[in-house]
């Protein structure tokens, strides 16, 4: 998974609420596939 600093602390930060860190781990993961998505274009065996 990507290191986003903003989102990495609001998603494991044990003082957030825990609707404010299960958004910010949604968040990470669609950013996290989104990645791959793109650099699966790339690649000559296709990735997904």
């Amino acid at each position: 998974m990507d290191h986003v600093p903003a989102l990495w602390t609001a998603a494991h930060a044990p003082r957030r609420p825990p609707a404010v860190r299960l958004v910010a781990r949604q968040l990470l993961r669609v950013r996290c596939f989104l990645r791959a998505l793109a650099l699966a274009d790339h690649h000559f065996t296709g990735g997904y």
